[in-house]
């Protein structure tokens, strides 16, 4: 599917009231010390990008572009010094040590004179190289005062896209995206609506789904055909999220794959649409699942003019996807509609604030304060909900596990025998691997999963209990390997107890199964008039024909569903949500998880610019798995 990327991040500190030390505190060194490491001033392709234009807060973001295409949320005093500094071009010819230093900070000086007078605060060169250090530098925009370049750190944000390859450069997604723009003409845009709407009308009600997937499912080449078409679904879900980008003004990244969680998934970089009004970055959010649309229509044709099943299985396969890119829970389609309609890039950094101050009556956090009311409250109403309901799934879906690793035990047995058995040797072969693989993917999601929840556990152990966590770490080594082995055996045993009692799934390990399979005899045509023949016994199978018994597992796969577009950020740096580019190569990734093997996964697009304090988030990408609804039903 594609999902979008997040908005702009938060701030680095409130509006004007960045800490700047006085002159006389020499807590920044001499003077003498600027440049003599090397030129002093902005990183390569650092970029103001302006005001967050459809804001969610009080006071609206100030973007600037990193030399990686990562957007930095600042307030108005360090974005000031930002656009002095590209202003005096703050790199000098390489020369002695001396005349470096003496022209860096004569420069820096320049600059103080220049913000002074424009920001109404009495500024030095000792408090532009306090700001470099302690603000800038450590958000990747400018060196150090010494002229020391930074790492650019980047932060991996709450359920986001992962392991990210570019198959598509930016200057091929700008072309994609070009020749699919006039799909967004005002125009068309309706009369594809509603040929779609006719289309899915009189497929899903003229005609049986159930006859085609068990059709399908029984055909190799039919479930390769539906696996096939999912893939090209996603992948001209990409191609909508970049179309509507560039439709909108903005520059389209490039497009590639990752992995969510476990899940592959598609993404597209759309980190550039943070430039973007509220209507532009909707219409890119919302570009996928209308190519989606688009290729469910091409799919009805298709199937009008052959009838063949397996297009009528591609058709709600696109319609799962698109359902699942809506979902406003995990990093899809969705969450970044959210985010956008409301103006606040990352809405997973609210979780915690609003947590607390409901539920623990804690004070209010500033971050909250620093919204509108409007989205504060959308946001508040978010978590409120999304939190419970992620919370009710997971506790479901691990009550779940057992009987889940039970059925896919018994469904791997059927596609194997089926396999060994099939007319097309090869074809069986290939389908039965894919299948397997797609029952495989939500278990190891769910292993996943757990290890990072766990993870966080332990972090957060480690930050309530101090003492008890310093103990362990730093005990004796037969301590810590009692404390882990504890900890692994409080997983491993309820987790090998359902894997146990899922083996007892394998045909040579039950008894009472086969019986269960076999048909019941069929009754005799006369009745003896002289007594009535006994109920038959309740536990006696119902006779079933074969060829329903042939497709029964994979129609019982369990589903647990992945869901992927996707990161998001931390305080100091803007998430793209699929990264956007500040230029051709820069991006906004919007992530779609490709069947089960996703869009956008960002188009998976991006997060929110960052403060300073954390290191900028990397873009988010909201992923799309339309082949989860043929494969596990989701």
């Amino acid at each position: 599917m594609c999902p979008h990327p997040g908005l702009p991040a938060a701030t680095a500190d409130t509006a004007d009231r960045t800490a700047v030390p006085t002159a006389a505190s020499g807590e920044t060194g001499a003077t003498a010390r600027i440049g003599e490491s090397g030129p002093v001033g902005l990183l390569p392709d650092t970029e103001p990008v302006g005001e967050f234009r459809g804001s969610g807060y009080r006071e609206p973001p100030l973007l600037v572009a990193r030399t990686d295409g990562q957007l930095v949320r600042l307030p108005a005093l360090l974005y000031l010094i930002v656009r002095l500094l590209v202003a005096q071009q703050a790199f000098v010819p390489e020369e002695s040590e001396e005349t470096e230093n003496r022209d860096d900070a004569k420069m820096l000086a320049r600059v103080a004179a220049a913000a002074s007078e424009q920001s109404g605060l009495r500024l030095e060169a000792e408090h532009l190289a306090y700001l470099l250090d302690r603000k800038l530098a450590p958000l990747g925009l400018t060196t150090y005062a010494d002229g020391t370049v930074p790492e650019l750190a980047r932060h991996n944000p709450f359920l986001a896209l992962r392991v990210r390859v570019q198959v598509l450069a930016p200057a091929a997604t700008w072309l994609v995206g070009g020749l699919l723009g006039w799909l967004f003409f005002p125009v068309v845009i309706p009369l594809v609506l509603a040929a779609a709407g006719i289309a899915e009308w009189w497929l899903l009600a003229g005609h049986s789904v159930s006859d085609a997937m068990s059709s399908t499912l029984a055909d190799p080449i039919g479930v390769l055909a539906v696996l096939g078409l999912a893939v090209a679904s996603t992948g001209f879900h990409e191609c909508g999220h970049a179309a509507a980008c560039r439709y909108s003004g903005a520059v389209p990244g490039g497009m590639g794959a990752g992995i969510y969680l476990v899940w592959p998934a598609f993404y597209t970089d759309i980190t550039d649409t943070y430039r973007l009004n509220r209507a532009g970055r909707l219409r890119t959010d919302l570009g996928g699942v209308y190519f989606n649309a688009i290729f469910a229509l091409a799919l009805a044709a298709a199937y009008f003019s052959t009838g063949w099943a397996p297009l009528l299985v591609a058709v709600l396969s696109v319609n799962l996807e698109i359902v699942q890119q809506l979902l406003p829970t995990l990093r899809f389609d969705g969450y970044y509609l959210m985010a956008d309609l409301v103006g606040v890039p990352d809405l997973y950094r609210y979780i915690g604030p609003i947590l607390s101050h409901y539920l623990l009556r804690r004070p209010r956090d500033e971050r909250l304060d620093a919204l509108k009311r409007w989205p504060q409250a959308a946001v508040t109403t978010w978590v409120l909900l999304i939190v419970p309901a992620l919370a009710l799934e997971l506790g479901y879906i691990a009550w779940q596990v057992p009987g889940l690793i039970h059925t896919d035990v018994q469904a791997v047995s059927s596609l194997l025998s089926r396999a060994a058995t099939d007319p097309h040797p090869v074809l069986g072969a290939i389908s039965a691997a894919v299948q397997i693989l797609l029952l495989a993917l939500p278990i190891a999601g769910i292993a996943a999963i757990a290890w990072q929840l766990g993870r966080a556990g332990w972090r957060l152990a480690r930050l309530r209990l101090p003492g008890l966590a310093r103990k362990i770490a730093d005990g004796p080594e037969r301590r810590r390997r009692l404390a882990y082995g504890a900890l692994a055996a409080a997983v491993a045993i309820p987790v090998g107890g359902g894997v146990g009692w899922a083996l007892g799934a394998l045909p040579g390990n039950q008894s009472a199964e086969p019986a269960a399979a076999t048909p019941a005899p069929a009754r005799p045509e006369h009745r003896p008039s002289t007594s009535a023949a006994p109920p038959p016994s309740s536990s006696s199978p119902a006779p079933a024909p074969p060829a329903a018994n042939a497709v029964a597992a994979p129609e019982t796969t369990p589903e647990p569903h992945e869901t992927h577009r996707p990161a998001q950020h931390n305080d100091t740096t803007t998430p793209s949500r699929t990264q956007r580019p500040t230029g051709p190569t820069g991006h906004r990734e919007t992530g779609t998880p490709a069947p089960p093997t996703g869009s956008n996964g960002g188009s998976g697009p991006a997060e929110p610019p960052a403060e300073s304090g954390p290191p900028p988030l990397s873009p988010t990408q909201s992923p799309s798995c339309p082949l989860l609804g043929v494969s596990m039903n989701c």
